[in-house]
């Protein structure tokens, strides 16, 4: 029953791909890019803001994290990818791997709910999660990954975000550390 209704929401999102070029254009540039936009934030964050490094440095490792938990995931289950399954349009080319979770939105959401924990950075956290959330149902409508991907890439962003965040003292040392050596090299 889940996995039929994973596959009615599938099919309701991708309906929307194939229909008009420049909106499969903006679904496949948000869906394969949209994590640029995170490693943006966090370069011009680590540059611009010298006191966020720190937390620039826990949302990086929350995106290691989940990518690592993913990893994991993918390890011990394997999902078909809608087109393997021969659903739906595919407007993006994919490995035939299993499509349970979703890197990108893991990598995206894990920084994103990192960065919502902190005052300083919760405004970007918020925005960076609706992107990344975006970014991930574009996966969806291209073709690439079920709902349920995305919705498991959730579930490991926050158990990866929160892990990191509250063992944050644990990483003061090495967080330190790389803020040491690259004033050391750029001392700027």
């Amino acid at each position: 029953m889940l996995e039929q209704l994973n596959i009615n929401i599938f099919n309701y999102l991708n309906y929307l791909a194939g229909k008009n070029h420049f909106i499969d254009l903006i679904i496949i540039l948000t869906a394969q890019y949209g994590v640029f936009v995170f490693i943006f934030w966090l370069i011009y964050l680590w540059f611009r803001r010298k006191k966020l490094r720190e937390i620039s440095l826990l949302s990086a490792y929350s995106a290691l994290f989940g990518l690592i938990l993913n990893y994991i995931i993918t390890l011990l289950y394997y999902h078909p990818r809608p087109f393997a399954l021969h659903l739906g349009t595919t407007l993006i080319h994919h490995l035939n791997d299993t499509s349970f979770p979703s890197d990108h939105t893991t990598f995206m959401l894990s920084i994103a709910l990192l960065f919502s924990y902190y005052r300083q950075t919760r405004v970007s956290g918020i925005i960076l999660f609706v992107i990344g959330f975006i970014s991930g149902l574009c996966r969806v409508i291209s073709g690439i990954h079920f709902p349920i991907d995305i919705l498991g890439s959730l579930a490991v962003s926050i158990i990866a975000s929160l892990i990191i965040y509250y063992n944050r003292k644990t990483f003061s040392p090495l967080n330190q550390w790389l803020i040491k050596i690259y004033q050391k090299i750029i001392p700027f």
